[in-house]
């Protein structure tokens, strides 16, 4: 029940502001084939505190990952992972109920 109630409070936000379960389905969303921390902080509109914040929890539930070097030699790149992709079919399927 906890669930539903963060994600409908996320939803019902009248101020405008975003919930934390839509930054971390943004930001799993812009991580698709991997992108530097910088890419993610302007897609999802974060600034360095948050981004360094939200990757290090994404990191630690198994959501993202941190490829070294993945990219063009000498970038960090993140993903997301099968667990990630999980979450945010989930997280589509509980707003599309919840619409």
């Amino acid at each position: 029940m906890w669930v539903v109630s963060l994600i409908e409070s996320s939803m019902s936000r009248s101020n405008g502001h975003r919930g934390t379960f839509d930054i971390i389905a943004e930001i799993l969303d812009a991580s698709h084939g991997g992108a530097k921390k910088t890419c993610l902080m302007y897609r999802c509109n974060l600034s360095f505190k948050q981004m360094r914040s939200y990757s290090r929890f994404l990191i630690d539930t198994g959501l993202l990952r941190l490829n070294a070097n993945a990219g063009n030699g000498d970038t960090d790149f993140f993903e997301v992972t099968d667990k990630g992709k999980v979450f945010l079919k989930a997280y589509e399927s509980l707003i599309s109920l919840l619409k």
